[in-house]
C-alpha cells in the first residue's frame, strides 16, 4: 500500500442487518433489566422448574399411577417412603397425580391465555385505530364483557360447551380478554398521535399498514408483559371450574385433585397430604408468572423504571 492509497472502508451494513442488530442490542438491554430484578429471576427459575416437571413427567414417574385399576396402595395413606405425599382415595400416589396434573394446568393457563391476548390485541388495535361506527361497538362490546360477572358466565359457557380441555381453554380465553382489549386501546390511541403515525398517513400509508407496521410492534412488549399475568389468572380460573367439577374428566389436574379432595373430605378426616401439594402447586405457579410479569412490565415501562 502506497502513501496515497486510503485504508479500505466497510461495507455498509442494509435495512435488514441494521434491524437484527438494533433488536439484537435491545434484547440484551432488556435481559440486563430484567436480570437486575431478583423477584422477577425467582419467579423464572421457578417457573421452568414447573415446566420441566410437566415437560419430564413420564420420565419422573410411572404414568400407570393414573390408572385406577392398577393403584395398589391404600385408601388415604400417609405419606411414606414408598409414597412420597400419600395417596388419594383410590390408592393412587399423590405425587404422580401431581406432576401430571402440572400439564393440564399449564396447558390450559397457556393456550387460554393465546386466546385472551389474540382477541384482546386485534380488538383493541381495531378499536384504537378504526373511526365512527365500527370503533364505538367493539368499544361497547368490550365494555359489555367487561361489565359481566367473570365466574357465572365462565360456568354457563362451560356448561354449554362441554367438558373438554379445549373446552375449558376456550372458555377461560373468551371470558379474560376486556381487560387487555382496553389496555391495547388506550395504547394505539396514544400511538395514533403521535408524528411518525401522522407522515406515515400524509405519505398515503393506509390504516392496516399502520396497524401492522407501526402500531402492533409498539404496543407487543405490553402485551407480552401482560401475558405473563393474565396465565396467572387463567390457571387460577381453570382451577375453580375443575373444583366445582367442570374440567375434563378424563385428565388429571390440580383442580381436579381439590376437587376429589373435597368431596371425600380430605380437610374433615385429616389427609391434609390430598389438599395442601395440589394447592400449594396452585399458589407458587400463580406467584411465579405474576414476579415474571411484574419484572417485564417494569423492564418495558420506562416511567415504572423511573420510579
Amino acid at each position: 500500500m502506497t502513501a496515497t492509497d486510503s485504508p479500505p472502508t466497510a461495507a455498509p451494513l442494509s435495512a435488514a442487518a441494521l434491524t437484527r442488530r438494533r433488536r439484537a442490542a435491545s434484547l440484551r438491554r432488556n435481559w440486563a433489566l430484567f436480570r437486575s430484578h431478583r423477584s422477577g429471576l425467582f419467579g423464572l427459575t421457578l417457573l421452568l422448574l414447573f415446566v420441566l416437571l410437566a415437560v419430564c413427567a413420564p420420565l419422573l414417574v410411572d404414568p400407570d399411577g393414573l390408572d385406577l385399576t392398577k393403584a395398589t396402595g391404600t385408601v388415604l395413606q400417609h405419606p411414606t417412603q414408598k409414597y412420597w405425599l400419600g395417596t388419594d382415595d383410590s390408592g393412587r400416589p399423590i405425587l404422580t397425580l401431581l406432576i401430571f396434573g402440572s400439564r393440564v394446568s399449564l396447558f390450559v393457563g397457556l393456550f387460554a391465555t393465546l386466546i385472551s391476548m389474540v382477541i384482546g390485541t386485534v380488538v383493541g388495535l381495531l378499536s384504537g385505530f378504526l373511526e365512527g361506527w365500527g370503533a364505538r361497538i367493539l368499544f361497547r362490546i368490550t365494555e359489555w364483557f367487561l361489565v359481566l360477572p367473570f365466574l357465572p358466565l365462565a360456568l354457563i359457557l362451560a356448561t354449554v360447551l362441554g367438558r373438554g380441555l379445549f373446552n375449558i381453554s376456550l372458555v377461560i380465553g373468551i371470558t379474560s380478554w376486556p381487560a387487555t382489549a382496553l389496555l391495547i386501546r388506550s395504547q394505539a390511541l396514544s400511538i395514533r398521535e403521535r408524528p411518525y403515525l401522522e407522515r406515515a398517513r400524509v405519505l398515503g400509508a393506509g390504516r392496516w399498514h399502520q396497524i401492522t407496521r407501526h402500531a402492533l410492534p409498539n404496543v407487543m412488549p405490553m402485551v407480552f408483559a401482560n401475558t405473563t399475568l393474565t396465565v396467572a389468572a387463567a390457571i387460577l380460573t381453570e382451577t375453580t371450574l375443575s373444583f366445582l367439577g367442570l374440567g375434563d374428566p378424563t385428565r388429571v389436574s390440580w383442580g381436579s385433585m381439590l376437587d376429589s379432595a373435597f368431596s371425600v373430605g380430605a380437610i374433615t378426616t385429616g389427609a391434609w397430604w390430598y389438599i395442601v401439594p395440589p394447592g400449594v402447586c396452585v399458589v407458587l405457579v400463580v406467584l411465579a408468572f405474576t414476579l415474571v410479569g411484574q419484572a417485564l412490565e417494569d423492564v418495558f415501562n420506562p416511567r415504572l423504571r423511573e420510579r
